[in-house]
């Protein structure tokens, strides 16, 4: 135990052992869907599902293991959704690449991030977002997992008049059990119940089996696939051609910003953040999302980024890299233990997903209303983010709109060359079509 204070500094950020352990159970159950839902969209690009759903497991345990040793923060990582499907659907379905290919473009990727993080050009990025941006890309990741959340619960379905619409409940057995679950949770987080969302993950999952919802365990243990048909399989026979390139400056620009968008999101909301809002040992983190996206592509997977579910394990009290250590054991554990991960159905995290949503968006309340040179860029981070299903897209429209109401209110000197460069990305990135 006194390792364990002396390496992540619990007393310090006011945890313990006890609730790092339950933050990172709870942040595991959030986004254990990754295990399975990631070799099932990679399989679609021809790639075995069993090597993928191995690969998925140890550039997981990797990465978050190096975000907690690094930057010993309470933060997650994985494959990441949105890459992983434009991976198999636009790269190798759309465009005729092959899987091995793609990796390579991932792994270049990585090595490019590497390279940025050493000089520090990522952490300039993250620290040089101002404070109302902060917080609206903050509440915006909130209203994001919110709105995936309801969208996992069934609550929230397609609508072919109005894109969205309400389901019916009707027979709707796991829409009634996800708000059954959220109605436990929050419960459970009024009376201060420690573990209270993971224990709503639990009561869910228990109910759903006996009403066909979940399927009950096919036993505990089984042995994982060998990752020889993925392990090292990367193609770079393509690297001269410009269309490599474009798929690499994709899956760079996405990443960038997805990744900039949850440490200054979910460190917000953990109160990780210094007096002048900028995030310590941002280098550290952003090294551990860069490494782990190498060792993914090398192990066979598509990016590894920063999971916004780390924001259930904030909730839950995390506040240090012990958070992210459990994460990392429970990833490691998965691979022997898949017979019970995946009896958790989607009505069971859902619910989770939709109250972390809800705290992380209480943030705003510390926003400036008063100038509208602040306010209303990051109120556009905040409702871009779901309304275009993307944090990065949020982050753009958050600093592009900064940089141009700045200059038209006369108040330029309150920007700075980070800010104006990186407005100038995003709106040549928009008019020649790169992303």
């Amino acid at each position: 135990m006194e390792w364990l204070e002396k390496r992540f500094h619990l007393r310090e950020r006011g945890t313990d052992v006890r609730t790092e352990a339950l933050a990172g159970a709870t942040t595991f159950m959030t986004m254990a869907y990754i295990i399975f839902v990631n070799p099932g969209i990679l399989s679609k690009a021809g790639m075995p599902f069993g090597p993928v759903m191995v690969a998925t497991c140890l550039a997981s345990a990797l990465a978050s293991l190096l975000m907690a040793f690094l930057a010993n923060y309470p933060i997650a990582l994985a494959p990441g959704m949105g890459l992983n499907a434009f991976f198999a659907f636009t790269v190798v379905l759309g465009m005729g690449v092959s899987w091995q290919v793609a990796l390579a473009a991932v792994f270049l990727e990585g090595i490019l991030f590497i390279l940025l993080t050493l000089t520090r050009l990522r952490e300039a990025v993250v620290n040089t977002i101002p404070l109302s941006l902060k917080l609206g890309i903050s509440g915006g990741i909130g209203l994001f997992i919110a709105f995936i959340g309801l969208q996992g619960a069934g609550i929230i379905v397609k609508n072919d008049a109005v894109l969205v619409g309400l389901t019916s409940f009707r027979g709707n057995l796991p829409a009634v059990l996800a708000l059954c679950g959220l109605l436990l949770m929050v419960t459970l987080e009024h009376y201060r119940v420690r573990g209270g969302i993971l224990l709503g993950i639990l009561a869910v999952t228990l109910a759903a089996i006996p009403l066909g919802v979940a399927k009950m365990p096919q036993g505990v243990f089984s042995l994982p696939p060998s990752l020889g048909p993925v392990f090292l399989k990367m193609d770079f026979s393509q690297i001269a051609t410009s269309g490599f390139w474009v798929i690499l400056f994709t899956f760079f620009f996405v990443d960038f910003f997805d990744t900039v968008g949850t440490l200054v999101g979910v460190a917000s909301r953990g109160g990780l953040l210094d007096e002048r809002g900028r995030l310590p040992q941002a280098r550290e983190a952003l090294m551990a999302d860069a490494v782990g996206t190498v060792a993914g592509a090398a192990l066979g997977t598509s990016t590894v980024t920063s999971y916004v579910e780390s924001a259930s394990g904030v909730e839950q009290g995390g506040r240090t890299g012990l958070t992210a250590l459990v994460v990392a054991g429970l990833f490691l554990l998965a691979m022997f233990l898949n017979p019970l991960v995946s009896a958790v159905p989607p009505c069971a995290t859902a619910p989770a997903l939709i109250l972390v949503g809800v705290y992380m968006m209480t943030g705003i309340r510390g926003m400036e209303m008063e100038d509208w040179t602040e306010t209303v860029p990051a109120m556009l981070a905040f409702f871009m983010m779901p309304f275009a299903y993307s944090i990065a897209v949020g982050i753009e429209a958050g600093i592009v709109s900064f940089v141009a109401l700045k200059l038209l209110a006369g108040k330029g000197k309150e920007l700075n060359g980070v800010l104006v460069g990186l407005a100038v990305l995003f709106v040549a990135a928009r008019v020649f079509g790169l992303h």
